[in-house]
């Protein structure tokens, strides 16, 4: 038994507190509560990179690390009992965090609706320089056969590029560009063929020309086909040929 030291009262020797006049005698209850740890606080580090991953919340890899982190700082300043400071760059990393986990979907869903607009917009291009690959072989097609009518149309195309060792027009042309002056060029994702010949076994009065993609419905879907007549045609179902629908 002990006495209150303020009102007199008889209490109990476990008592921490007087319930008559409300004096403390600073008397630790048992249990499992733990003592608060002396001396200064350390910051935690798992705080700190859970708050620097969560700044970088759009890059779903580091959101998911800074979540990871959060939690197992708030558990380590928790078990610290006050050694370890860093709670509130835990919960803002924690938050940041969940951010950037959120946003996945969203980002998802405008990617599945960009990259096929994308694709399009690509095969479009390849298109359009495909046709307009086509214009520019035709043209010099008839400037060919203009300048050198003992040979018609050239054989190759080949011979519609640059002079390099021989000066002789009907060889080297320099009518196109380098690219296009191939055995086989390609050209934004689209590879030509041509080929040239003579009924009469004198000039060559026909040829045909065609455009195909590389990789159909990748890098384009139509496929183009033009000839002496100078008309491109085209097809999106195979191989175009003269009885393909002409391009408007």
């Amino acid at each position: 038994m002990k006495q209150c030291p303020n009102c007199r009262n008889n209490l109990a020797d476990y008592v921490p507190f007087c319930p008559f006049c409300g004096v403390s005698f600073g008397v630790a209850r048992t249990g499992t509560a733990q003592p608060m740890t002396a001396g200064p606080q350390e910051s935690s580090g798992k705080a700190t990179a859970s708050l620097i991953c969560g700044i970088l919340f759009i890059f779903p890899p580091v959101a998911l690390a800074a979540i990871i982190l959060g939690h197992l700082a708030l558990s380590d300043i928790k078990r610290s009992v006050g050694r370890l400071a860093g709670r509130g760059m835990a919960i803002a990393g924690l938050a940041l965090g969940y951010v950037g986990i959120a946003f996945v979907p969203l980002v998802l869903i405008i990617a599945a609706i960009a990259i096929p607009n994308l694709l399009r917009a690509r095969m479009a291009a390849n298109e359009a320089s495909a046709v307009g690959a086509l214009r520019t072989y035709n043209t010099a097609m008839v400037t060919y056969a203009a300048e050198c009518p003992s040979a018609g149309y050239p054989k190759s195309l080949a011979s519609l590029g640059q002079a390099t060792s021989s000066q002789d027009p009907c060889q080297h042309a320099q009518l196109v560009d380098t690219q296009l002056a191939q055995q086989f060029p390609i050209r934004r994702g689209y590879r030509f063929y041509f080929a040239s010949q003579s009924d009469t076994g004198g000039p060559r009065e026909t040829y045909i020309l065609a455009a195909d993609p590389i990789t159909p419905g990748k890098t384009g879907v139509r496929h183009f086909f033009t000839d002496q007549t100078g008309v491109i045609r085209f097809s999106a179902r195979g191989a175009a040929d003269a009885n393909s629908e002409p391009l408007q």
